[in-house]
């Protein structure tokens, strides 16, 4: 049962991705974290992981079906590069935070505590179960005019290479044209319990800070770092 003033909220997410539910439980439902419906039994709700393995695939066969008409010479490797990049969980944490979705989420006291209104892989779940609930509740046309709104540049940009790239290794690129040394990544943030962390790095050359970033890998982080450095330094 939705509660009068979550009510309000769902009306406000609805609002903003112009995306009006028949059944409002669908729209609860992939926004209820796992350790919510865990912590409250008592309530009966499913969690939002089947309509995030939906979701998934909602999300690839739309992105594919452009791509696959709107570049027709593209061999399928490249096309699944872009496509992995697209569809990436960086990516789709970035669409979550422009929906600002981490405000509606149903979670559980430990990832209330710990930030998960603000993890980047909850918010990339969320978002793909989101996905989900719309063609459930609506239909592909209307989760196509959704997807395509939000990340159609994603996809110009996918195709320009700027997705592609290794972040890092640009960085080095550009770095060692002055200098032989190569910037450092330090891991200055981590939360989160041991099943879902969050990371956030430094990246720093010549003791200065270039940028920060943050992610549900290391390895993510430092991506995002470097990226962002690359934007600083442009």
């Amino acid at each position: 049962m939705i509660t009068a003033e979550y009510e309000k909220k769902l009306e406000e997410l609805q609002s903003e991705i112009e995306v009006y539910f028949t059944d409002l439980n669908l729209l609860q439902r992939a926004l209820t974290h796992k350790s919510y419906a865990n912590e409250n039994r008592d309530l009966n709700l499913k969690d939002n992981e089947r309509l995030e393995f939906l979701g998934d695939s909602v999300l690839d066969i739309i992105v594919s079906e452009y791509m696959f008409n709107r570049y027709p010479n593209y061999p399928e490797g490249k096309l699944a590069k872009m496509r992995a990049s697209v569809v990436s969980a960086p990516t789709l944490a970035d669409k979550a935070k422009k929906l600002n979705l981490g405000k509606y989420l149903l979670l559980g006291r430990g990832e209330e505590m710990t930030g998960g209104r603000k993890r980047s892989s909850i918010l990339a779940d969320a978002f793909e179960a989101l996905v989900g609930s719309i063609y459930l509740d609506q239909n592909l046309e209307t989760a196509r005019g959704f997807i395509m709104k939000l990340m159609k540049t994603d996809i110009e940009n996918a195709e320009a290479g700027e997705h592609i790239r290794d972040y890092k290794t640009t960085l080095q690129e550009i770095i060692q044209k002055k200098s032989n040394s190569r910037p450092e990544y330090n891991v200055i943030e981590e939360k989160g319990p041991d099943h879902s962390k969050e990371f956030t790095v430094q990246v720093k050359f010549d003791n200065r800070s270039l940028g920060k970033g943050t992610g549900s890998s290391k390895k993510e982080a430092q991506q995002q770092a470097a990226k962002n450095a690359l934007q600083k330094l442009q």
